[in-house]
C-alpha cells in the first residue's frame, strides 16, 4: 500500500498531544545564583573551595560588557557517510542559511552537535529546541536538555541522540528547521532558521 502523508488535522492532533505531555512534567528550575555568590559560599572551607575550582574550571576575566553570557558558535551535522562536513557558522549572517540548504541523503544516521561558550555566569538548564516543517506544516518538534554550565575559556559541545533521515519518495524534498537555544529563565540566547534538503543520494 502506498504511503500517505498525514493531513493538517492529524498533524495538529499529534502536536497537541505532545504539548500535553510536555506540560505534565513538573520540573521547577533552581533559584539562580551569581558566580560571585557561589564563590563566596563557605569560602573558609578549603575542601569545598577546591571542589568549586574544579567544577568552575579555569577562566579568564571577560571585561567586554557587549559579550553575551552564552555564545552559540556553530551547528554541525555529524554523519559518517557525508562527503564533506556539514557546518553552520552561527557567528555570522544567519539569513544565509535560508538560501543554502544542507543536502542530506535519505535514510542516513546522523547527530547534531552544538558548540557554545559560557563567558560570565553559570547558566542553568540550557535547552536546544528544534522544530521541523515542510510546506508550512509542522512535522516534528524536539527539545534536547543540554544542562547547566559554568564559564570557561574553551568551548562546550553538546551532541544529540542519533537520528535517522526520512526516506522514500514522499520524504524527499525541502524541510525548514527552526532552532532555538534557551535556558530555565526562558532567555533566548539564539534563534536561527536553516533548510534541509533530503535527496536520494548526496549528489543527484
Amino acid at each position: 500500500m502506498a504511503e500517505q502523508e498525514p493531513t493538517v488535522e492529524q498533524l495538529a492532533a499529534i502536536a497537541a498531544e505532545n504539548q500535553e505531555e510536555e506540560s505534565a512534567v513538573g520540573y521547577k528550575p533552581p533559584a539562580q545564583k551569581t558566580l560571585q555568590e557561589i564563590e563566596e559560599l563557605d569560602k573558609d572551607d578549603e575542601s569545598l573551595r577546591k571542589y568549586k575550582e574544579l567544577l568552575l574550571g579555569n577562566r579568564g576575566q571577560v571585561n567586554d560588557p557587549k559579550v553575551p553570557n552564552v555564545q552559540v558558535i556553530r551547528l554541525s551535522l555529524m554523519c559518517a557517510t557525508a562527503p564533506h562536513p556539514l557546518i553552520l557558522d552561527l557567528t555570522g549572517d544567519l539569513d544565509n542559511f535560508k538560501k543554502n540548504p544542507f543536502v542530506l541523503k535519505e535514510g542516513v544516521e546522523y547527530k547534531i552537535k552544538i558548540s557554545f561558550k559560557v563567558n560570565k555566569e553559570i547558566v542553568s538548564g540550557l535547552k536546544y529546541i528544534q522544530t521541523t516543517s515542510r510546506k508550512s506544516i509542522k512535522i516534528d518538534s524536539t527539545d534536547y536538555m543540554v544542562g547547566s554550565y559554568g564559564p570557561r575559556d574553551t568551548e562546550y559541545e553538546f551532541l544529540t541522540t542519533q537520528e535517522e533521515a526520512p526516506k522514500g519518495m514522499l520524504a524527499r524534498g525541502n524541510y525548514v528547521v527552526k532552532s532555538e537555544f534557551t535556558d530555565d529563565d526562558k532567555f533566548n540566547h539564539l534563534s536561527w532558521e536553516w533548510q534541509l534538503n533530503i535527496r536520494k543520494d548526496w549528489k543527484e
